[in-house]
């Protein structure tokens, strides 16, 4: 079937959906294959849940009218999402980076919602799936389309831009995430700027730090770039007042105070007001969307358990984010502080040497006591006593059990596949 007459049968839907779980009535179900599972084999179980129709690729399963056969699902689906966004010809804002895109995500989200209808990526819907049902979920009442795009391997920042057709962009940072897939930070910079490469081939703008060398650089002969910051030269000027507790800065001679803690948010913030400033959203109102913007889901999250406060950011973390929370939470002055870090993950052959330059700098500055939580963090030498390794969760758990901590400021890091946000339920 042509995608032309796809979407004229995807037009007669309520929406897009690939889980059966989650089908609503007159949704168009698509069966996407996986290492462990074959979508194929659900699609009579999406109609019976109430599906209109179902996008299949084995044609023993198309047994009738209801069983729209293709090629490719998953092709399939990211064509439907170009062509959608393409009809529509909704403006759409690209942003990717090693850390905080979600974060910079809702934010960028707060401001133009307080001019604009906005639609954006729900939570960190960011990959080759993610992003054509970002797009699938616009509609003629979306004036702004924000898609978050997340990458782990070369091209496929460049793949989600040939489906999304970015018209603005920005990347928030460049650090050692996924150097399992990347090889190096020299190949993160290659593959997230893969967004920059196709802003600038199709003479779209792009938003940078200029605070940000290595984005400053990657942009340097281009002249569509809308600049951020704190020099004076920027297109938006940015003055940060205080980061302890919470990030405090200056925009338009009015004082911004958030919910975030952290310079590293600062930075995400920054690109917000930025974005907010060049679509002429009203200062007072981008000054209100940031106060207001309350940060979830364990990231950078300040919360009070007892007797003790919390920095939960425990949602993920790679070596250039676990330093910058580290960073952070030496500056603040606390009686009691507590570390609790948990592993690392995709790597590759770097684990190792990472983990010990994490637990280097521990020793090297004085942050209280430490906790260290997984096997790569086990494997690492440690000659203060003031770390202790856990190589499980579960012998955290029975440290902690003899060892109740009590008036203390915490901060818990770590990938997400850590889980760490269940030390809540052991404080």
């Amino acid at each position: 079937m042509k995608i032309e007459q796809l979407y004229q049968r995807f037009d007669t839907c309520t929406g897009v959906c690939t889980d059966t779980r989650k089908i609503e009535k007159n949704d168009l179900f698509f069966a996407l294959k996986g290492d462990n599972f074959d979508g194929n084999k659900f699609a009579s179980q999406a109609l019976a849940s109430g599906a209109k129709y179902c996008v299949v690729d084995e044609k023993s399963y198309a047994i009738d009218d209801r069983y729209i056969l293709v090629e490719n699902v998953l092709e399939t689906l990211q064509n439907l999402a170009t062509f959608h966004r393409d009809t529509l010809g909704i403006l759409i804002i690209a942003l990717t980076g090693s850390n905080g895109k979600t974060t910079t995500k809702e934010l960028i989200n707060a401001v133009l919602l307080k001019k604009y209808k906005t639609t954006a990526t729900l939570g960190n819907l960011n990959n080759h799936i993610g992003v054509p049902l970002t797009l699938l979920r616009m509609d003629e009442t979306t004036e702004i389309g924000i898609v978050e795009m997340g990458a782990n391997h070369p091209k496929e920042i460049a793949l989600l831009c040939e489906i999304a057709h970015p018209d603005y962009g920005l990347i928030t940072n460049f650090g050692k995430a996924h150097l399992e897939g990347f090889g190096s930070i020299e190949g993160v910079i290659k593959a997230k700027s893969e967004l920059y490469d196709y802003l600038m081939a199709h003479k779209k703008t792009v938003f940078v730090n200029e605070n940000d060398p290595i984005q400053v650089k990657q942009t340097q002969n281009y002249d569509q770039v809308y600049k951020f910051g704190l020099n004076s030269s920027t297109d938006t000027r940015l003055e940060i007042i205080n980061t302890q507790p919470y990030v405090t800065l200056n925009y338009n001679g009015s004082e911004i105070k958030s919910q975030l803690t952290g310079t590293y948010n600062f930075n995400n913030i920054a690109v917000a007001i930025a974005i907010g400033s060049y679509f002429k959203v009203a200062p007072e109102d981008i000054l209100n969307a940031i106060e207001a913007y309350t940060p979830t889901n364990s990231r950078s999250q300040i919360l009070k358990k007892d007797s003790n406060n919390i920095i939960m950011d425990a949602y993920n973390a790679n070596p250039t984010s676990m330093m910058a929370a580290l960073e952070n939470f030496k500056q603040l002055h606390q009686e009691r502080k507590l570390v609790f870090l948990g592993d690392m993950f995709e790597l590759g052959n770097t684990a190792e040497t990472e983990h010990q330059s994490i637990v280097d700098y521990l020793e090297a500055n004085n942050l209280g006591e430490i906790y260290l939580i997984g096997e790569n963090f086990f494997k690492t030498k440690v000659n203060h006593n003031s770390i202790k390794k856990f190589q499980t969760f579960d012998a955290l758990k029975l440290h902690l059990q003899d060892h109740p901590i009590k008036d203390s400021f915490l901060l818990i890091k770590g990938s997400r596949g850590m889980a760490l946000e269940r030390i809540l339920e052991l404080l």
